[in-house]
């Protein structure tokens, strides 16, 4: 970003849905568990009606900013992404009627990608035929592992039977592109179960794989939200599950990935992330190219091209706020701009498979830390592109050493 950057209108917009049937231990999202979240004293209801009133009251703000919707400056959403928690859970019917108040109010594009995420327990993927005709063009299946042992650990409630059924539910509903989450690293997994649970993912033929090293907050939250703290059991699970990590198995199974995911049909486009062709996440390419991106929903986080915003994660402060026809409290703080912008761009840019340009990042001040990257092996010439470059399989183990001389 460079200096007299000017807000831009949104290509994206995340929604998040706090609610879950129970809470992971490792999990650092916002969300509400257990009685909020089902059955007689659930808070479904009042979340419903309160961001149903924010979409209206963020798409004024966007009428007023960048001119109304279809206008020069004001085109319609690319993306839109329902993230959580767990969205499986909303009603089939309100979840179509937001999709299309969303589509009124921001617009949607032709071919806009429509993310729900679902967690496959019997009891949480939802009605996935319903979710199609509301409009939901891709679905991101939490399976974080084939193994009933490891998935215990983890605390989640469904089984590798679940994900199976889930997956051709998923298929039969017509989804035009369905995605699961992984888990790396995972604690007393030995790698042989690691890679079996890999192929087990792999034999249900996924257009797309996230695959994210098991990642443990231990100390206190630095979101700049006012989520609630970690509970004590869950910090300990934490503390003894950190204990059990291993880098060398870690960077063993990344190394498997490499190897493994091109030979089933899959390419990294990203870090983390994997997909066969015309599959790629285009709602998190948009985070990776620094584009505007709205959020609504307690602790949502939105990025204008030069503001950094987010909700309060207090879903009582979010929602009362809301009930009054105001918008929620929350924080905002500029992003980065000059020097320090241009570094973020090229740590995101780098993230990716297609690199970036070198000549360029030389003249944007990087050239000792490029250098250093080239030297050490964690960069090399991008293979279809001799003037960009790219992050190695060794400098994607290492990423954070080049980023650290990057920013």
């Amino acid at each position: 970003m460079t200096l007299g950057a000017q807000p831009a209108p949104p290509r994206g917009l995340y929604l998040h849905v706090p609610f879950c049937r129970s809470l992971c231990p490792y999990c650092d999202f916002v969300v509400v568990a257990g009685a909020a979240a089902f059955g007689p004293r659930s808070r479904m209801g009042g979340y419903l009606t309160a961001i149903e009133r924010e979409i209206d009251l963020r798409a004024k703000l966007m009428d007023a900013q960048f001119g109304s919707l279809g206008s020069a400056n004001r085109q319609p959403l690319e993306t839109l992404y329902l993230g959580g928690g767990t969205p499986s859970l909303l009603p089939t019917d309100r979840l179509a009627a937001l999709i299309e108040r969303i589509r009124d109010r921001f617009g949607l594009a032709p071919d806009a990608e429509v993310t729900l995420e679902a967690n496959p327990g019997a009891d949480e993927r939802g009605d996935l035929a319903g979710v199609v005709q509301a409009g939901v063009t891709r679905l991101s299946v939490g399976v974080q592992v084939m193994d009933t042992t490891a998935l215990r650990s983890l605390g989640r409630r469904h089984t590798p039977d679940d994900v199976v059924a889930t997956i051709a539910a998923a298929r039969a509903a017509g989804f035009a592109s369905v995605s699961m989450d992984l888990l790396a690293d995972l604690p007393d997994l030995p790698f042989d179960a690691w890679a079996a649970s890999l192929d087990a993912a792999i034999a249900l033929a996924p257009d797309h794989l996230s695959v994210y090293a098991l990642t443990l907050s231990l100390g206190p939250d630095e979101s700049g939200d006012d989520r609630l703290a970690t509970p004590a059991g869950a910090v300990a699970w934490r503390e003894r599950a950190a204990a059990a990590q291993d880098e060398e198995r870690g960077a063993l199974e990344l190394e498997h990935l490499n190897s493994r995911l091109p030979a089933a049909g899959y390419d990294w486009y990203e870090i983390s992330n994997w997909a066969t062709a015309g599959h790629a996440s285009r709602h998190n390419t948009l985070y990776w190219e620094r584009a505007s991106v709205a959020a609504v929903g307690p602790g949502a986080h939105a990025f204008d091209g030069v503001t950094r915003r987010w909700n309060s994660a207090n879903l009582d402060a979010w929602e009362g706020a809301l009930q009054q026809g105001e918008l929620p409290p929350g924080g905002e703080s500029p992003a980065e701009s000059g020097a320090a912008g241009a570094a973020e761009g090229l740590v995101l840019a780098l993230r990716m498979a297609r690199g970036v340009d070198r000549e360029v990042a030389v003249r944007d001040g990087f050239s000792e830390a490029i250098t250093w990257g080239e030297s050490n092996g964690l960069l090399a010439p991008h293979p279809t592109d001799a003037s960009r470059i790219q992050l190695t399989l060794r400098g994607r183990l290492l990423s954070n050493e080049l980023f650290s001389r990057i920013v």
